[in-house]
């Protein structure tokens, strides 16, 4: 992987991607630490920020991780509202027919669709920015603590005026997602949660330190040294999974072989273990964020409050993880039907004069591919529910552990991005016929 690196970073067209990634990204951290909205009261919001203040991260929730903000700042929802509407868009295409044909068009169709869900994120982004200029006037209602406004100025202007200025926070981190997914290398808005993850590390490392240095004793030492061999097996873990595919082989009849150049036992159809990657995670958290973002417009409803606080997992409300594996599993096999087409794969080895070893060419091979993506998706969603549940039990094992943002699904997530940008630079490598690199 270093090598990769070393080899990416001489090529100057791809050095100047990293660049431009890193520069983003840092904006992006920049204006979600200290950019605070328009009369916010930067005395209260310190007092509430710093955990020994009274509450701190102790009312955080990993959906935090999809807003990455910091309380009180314009970039306080993150990519949030455009991560929402692009699940509902997914789940309107697949239920309405003039969307399915438009995804299916060419270019132009996939376009208008992409301007349909920014026009839906801007939308979310209103509502949730207004929800959370409410909640930010009684914060700590919903939390049950102290209540408290947060703004300097008490007046509808003001409320107005931060409402607006966070849904552009919001717009303005939907282009830099795009940006970097149009000039960098990657997906843009993964980058972005991968960044809200790692500005999390030095608090876990943290939480490390105060337990070695509050009780320094044998079996405090044994402890975070078994915390983080537990980390370095989950990274191991996901890398394996992550990696891992099926190969199914294909064969070529000799005319096709000889015509096209493929040699008939070695080529195969590569399927991952886990197609939907990171994203059914992503999909499940921003699912489960809908109850915390609706609690913002009502702090002092105590059974919708409940109701978000029921579904933070972090919390080791098992019902809530419950679903949240639910939530996995669904978010895989629904990604899963999108990305591979086993109907299209099956016509396409027909005519290229492929098959399936003892398996009947057309709607056979289909159904085997499609037998195969199935079993293949519940391997892959058990092995990330498994991941994703690991907080939980740290959590019930160790109390300190409970609100480390940087968990099990942290890490999942951290693990899948880089390993899908070491890929990125391999191919940008190849398309460069870069010769210390294909040597």
């Amino acid at each position: 992987m270093f090598k990769i690196f070393a080899n990416a970073w001489r090529v100057e067209d791809i050095r100047k991607k990293i660049l431009f990634i890193l520069l983003l990204l840092f904006i992006y951290r920049v204006g979600a630490i200290l950019v605070p909205l328009p009369g916010i009261d930067l005395e209260a919001l310190a007092y509430w920020r710093n955990p020994a203040g009274g509450a701190g991260d102790a009312v955080m929730t990993f959906f935090s991780l999809l807003m990455g903000g910091e309380l009180g700042t314009v970039f306080a929802m993150g990519i949030a509202p455009y991560i929402t509407a692009s699940i509902i868009m997914q789940l309107l295409t697949y239920a309405i027919p003039v969307l399915s044909q438009m995804q299916k068009e060419d270019e132009e169709g996939r376009k208008k669709i992409q301007q349909i869900t920014r026009y839906l994120a801007v939308g979310l982004a209103a509502l949730q920015a207004a929800g959370m200029v409410f909640s930010y006037t009684r914060y700590g209602a919903q939390f049950g603590i102290e209540t408290i406004n947060l703004f300097a100025h008490q007046n509808m202007f003001v409320y107005i005026v931060a409402t607006v200025s966070m849904m552009t926070g919001t717009i303005f981190i939907m282009w830099l997602a795009e940006l970097l997914t149009e000039k960098g290398i990657g997906n843009g808005a993964s980058f972005l949660i991968f960044a809200n993850i790692l500005a999390g590390l030095p608090a876990g490392f943290m939480t490390f330190w105060n337990m070695l240095t509050a009780e320094p004793d044998i079996l405090t030492i044994l402890l975070v040294v078994f915390l983080l061999a537990t980390f370095a097996l989950i990274i191991a873990f996901v890398v394996l999974v992550h990696e891992g595919e099926r190969r199914i082989p294909v064969q070529y009849s000799r005319k096709a072989a000889a015509g096209s150049g493929f040699k008939g036992p070695q080529q195969y159809i590569p399927l991952k273990v886990n197609i939907a990657g990171v994203l059914s995670i992503i999909f499940a958290m921003s699912l489960l964020g809908f109850p915390v973002q609706i609690a913002q417009f009502f702090p002092n409803a105590t059974f919708i409050n409940n109701v978000a606080r029921f579904v933070d997992f972090r919390d080791l409300h098992w019902a809530g993880a419950i679903i949240y594996v639910v939530l996995i599993f669904a978010f895989t096999h629904f990604y899963t039907s999108f990305a591979v087409n086993p109907i299209e794969m099956a016509e396409g080895l027909k005519k290229n004069g492929g098959f399936i070893p003892g398996i009947r060419p057309g709607k056979p091979t289909s159904d085997f591919i499609q037998t195969t993506v199935n079993r293949l998706s519940w391997i892959g969603a058990c092995f990330y529910a498994l991941i994703a549940m690991t907080p939980i039990l740290m959590g019930q094992l160790v109390p300190q552990m409970a609100h480390i943002a940087f968990g099990g699904t942290s890490l999942l997530i951290v693990t899948g991005v880089a390993l899908e940008f070491v890929k990125q630079l391999e191919s940008q490598l190849l398309m460069r016929h870069y010769k210390g690199f294909l040597e």
